[in-house]
């Protein structure tokens, strides 16, 4: 669980610290996931924005969650509707979204110290979720600490856009570029590579056996 007191990462704490003092109103703190405890779709971001240290929520305030948000309601893992505050009609079904790391780091750029430090938060979250069958990594930092929680080498896992692996435990892991402003605005990713994205975790959760055993019980 993460710990809204956590300064084990002395740059972030001081960081974070220093946007309290001009913006004591602001979260500024480790982000909480958000979502059902035991979801079947995990979403692995790479560390809050600014928006997120402002809302508490992870891609909640930040443009990223523009595009992620209505995904995840287009595809029947959220209803409601999303907007850059905490306290919208925005829920999660069956899912959860988490960011490898927990605080908002400078210039969106933790370093190789506080991934680690997060690691074990991750790593615990994963162990506590017994219902999930896939994980959506956005960016490489999240990718390879998902690779890194499993005690599994990123060179034998290495990520590209649209990349899917099955794990050790038979969840299915695809990665995506990170849906933020930057890699949207250049078009590096566009919402049709997103949607694909989602298109194919939709396609494996329709046809894993616990879904399908559900499905022949309600028919």
């Amino acid at each position: 669980m993460t710990q809204i007191n956590c300064t084990k990462c002395p740059r972030l704490a001081a960081y974070i610290a220093s946007i309290k003092a001009i913006h004591p109103d602001y979260f500024c703190a480790p982000v909480p996931p958000f979502g059902d405890q035991d979801p079947e779709l995990l979403v692995v971001g790479l560390a809050p924005g600014r928006g997120t240290n402002r809302t508490g929520r992870p891609f909640t305030g930040d443009v990223a969650g523009e595009l992620l948000y209505p995904m995840l309601v287009k595809y029947g893992w959220a209803t409601g509707h999303f907007e850059a505050k905490k306290d919208d009609t925005i829920v999660l079904h069956q899912c959860r979204i988490t960011n490898a790391v927990k605080c908002v780091p400078p210039e969106n750029k933790p370093i190789g110290s506080e991934i680690t430090a997060c690691r074990a938060l991750l790593k615990a979250e994963l162990a506590q979720m017994p219902s999930l069958k896939a994980i959506l990594c956005l960016g490489t930092i999240a990718h390879h600490s998902v690779i890194r929680s499993y005690g599994l080498k990123p060179k034998d896992y290495p990520f590209k856009h649209h990349v899917q692996y099955i794990l050790p435990d038979g969840r299915l892991l695809v990665s995506s570029y990170h849906c933020s402003k930057y890699n949207t605005s250049t078009r590096r990713l566009t919402p049709q590579m997103f949607e694909d994205v989602f298109k194919t975790l939709a396609a494996f959760l329709k046809q894993h056996p616990c879904n399908q055993q559900k499905e022949n019980l309600t028919s």
